[in-house]
């Protein structure tokens, strides 16, 4: 992507300045500091290079900055991987930053410019970063209709919203904060993320009406009457929608969550295509090793069932891994299994994950 970015900066296409830097570290430092300077910015990574980011994504939350960002997720290491799944999106999702997940290309497209209107609304003032599958999303074509600029700037236009670096109004940003004020920063960023929900909403809704493309934090697919419900994020949603319509054509009421917006975790809007399922299926392509959860997405969609007494099986199915495809036959194992488990309730289930596709 930043490839592609310096082309059209070298061909006089994207009138912008772009810094060349050694490290994704110092990538995203530099963007920072254009950011606080009042610039519009934009960097991308994935993997090990999201990773090497970590610390500076804490301070670009920290300080309010709105900085946009691309990640093609993919594999962490070791052993070395190249190839897509959500590990380097899932541990970043503790930083602050607002998250959005594209389904297809198109969404990867849309949603960096439903960023910019996202990050810069002064009800929000955070960085957003946009994931998209690696080599499912980042490497394979299909078609995407490119916004034209001046369309684009009509629907995000840049605005300086944010208290930016000026020698003749000078400020100080990230300082030292002892123990007596540190507290209260990270409790203000908390109420800014949990904040920004309803610009997220509004930006997403109205890029709908700008463009014909409407996106909601999450969609549902036949979730009315199903009996198991998928919950997926990213490309595996695009899998699973053809699926459940095969599956309801054999008789097997199917149901697809797509979450769009991972943080701040939607709750209420996931929770409403799970209140009539009898099972509920997380489809994970991570793993948080140690912990009773087991996967990052599954973590949250079982705490809104919790919270919300919804006392049904919440199970937990880790597929994909290192780019290993997920296909049909997958999702219809885990469809099976979770059947089984009908007229239950999550007290009844002794193990609650699974892993699907993987070699015994």
């Amino acid at each position: 992507m930043v490839e592609k970015l310096a082309e059209f900066v070298a061909n006089g296409e994207l009138d912008a300045e772009f810094i060349h830097v050694e490290s994704e570290h110092s990538a995203l430092s530099a963007v920072v500091g254009a950011s606080a300077a009042g610039a519009r910015v934009f960097t991308a990574t994935s993997s090990q290079g999201l990773l090497l980011m970590y610390e500076i994504m804490h301070i670009a939350s920290s300080i309010r900055l709105p900085v946009v960002m691309s990640i093609a997720t993919r594999a962490i290491s070791a052993p070395i991987n190249i190839w897509c799944d959500h590990s380097d999106f899932m541990a970043a999702s503790d930083s602050g930053w607002i998250m959005l997940m594209g389904m297809n290309a198109q969404e990867a497209h849309d949603l960096v410019i439903a960023a910019y209107r996202i990050a810069e609304d002064p009800r929000v003032l955070l960085p957003v970063a946009v994931g998209y599958d690696g080599f499912w999303i980042s490497h394979t074509v299909e078609p995407v209709y490119v916004l034209e600029k001046e369309e684009a700037l009509r629907y995000a236009p840049k605005r300086v919203t944010w208290r930016a670096l000026d020698p003749e109004k000078p400020v100080t940003m990230g300082p030292l904060a002892s123990p007596e004020w540190y507290f209260e920063f990270r409790v203000q960023l908390q109420k800014a993320i949990e904040g920004s929900r309803g610009a997220i909403s509004e930006a997403l809704r109205e890029f709908g009406q700008h463009f014909g493309r409407e996106y909601r934090e999450v969609d549902g697919f036949y979730t009315d009457d199903a009996d198991v419900v998928l919950v997926a994020m990213g490309s595996v949603t695009g899998t699973a929608i053809p699926f459940a319509e095969e599956a309801r054509k054999a008789g097997l009421r199917v149901g697809v969550v797509n979450v769009r917006l991972f943080r701040p975790f939607p709750e209420e809007e996931v929770f409403k295509h799970l209140e009539n399922a009898k099972v509920v299926a997380v489809v994970d392509r991570a793993i948080n090793p140690g912990s009773p959860f087991v996967g990052p997405l599954y973590s949250d969609v079982a705490v809104t069932a919790f919270k919300r007494g919804l006392d049904i099986p919440v199970l937990n199915y880790v597929t994909g891994l290192g780019g290993r495809a997920v296909l049909r036959s997958h999702l219809e194992a885990m469809v099976k299994h979770a059947y089984g488990f009908v007229g239950k309730r999550m007290r009844d289930v002794e193990t609650h994950y699974g892993f699907v596709g993987v070699r015994e």
